[in-house]
């Protein structure tokens, strides 16, 4: 995937929908907005797209599944890990 507006776009769209799927991928309640599993996602969808590239994953023509799963399992990661520091943002925090 290059570096494009249509590149960003769809970096932003699977950074969506991974940091969904690390949301529901980590078991218990998680404190955090969801805006903030959304920008997990994101970076996690960045991250993923990053390793994919530097072990071979994303040289296959079309979509690759390694390279989703392993989006998905960094954006679980790292949500666990917010969860499990605690969200602290907020003046909504009780």
């Amino acid at each position: 995937m290059e570096l494009t507006v249509s590149g960003i776009l769809t970096i932003l769209i699977v950074g969506l929908i991974v940091g969904a799927l690390g949301r529901l991928v980590v078991p218990g309640r998680q404190d955090m907005p969801g805006w903030l599993h959304l920008l997990i996602g994101v970076g996690a969808a960045l991250l993923g797209a990053i390793v994919a590239r530097s072990v071979g994953f994303a040289e296959a023509d079309g979509f690759d599944w390694r390279e989703l799963l392993l989006q998905v399992v960094f954006a679980a990661i790292a949500v666990a890990v917010v969860a499990r520091l605690g969200w602290r943002g907020g003046s909504a925090h009780r």
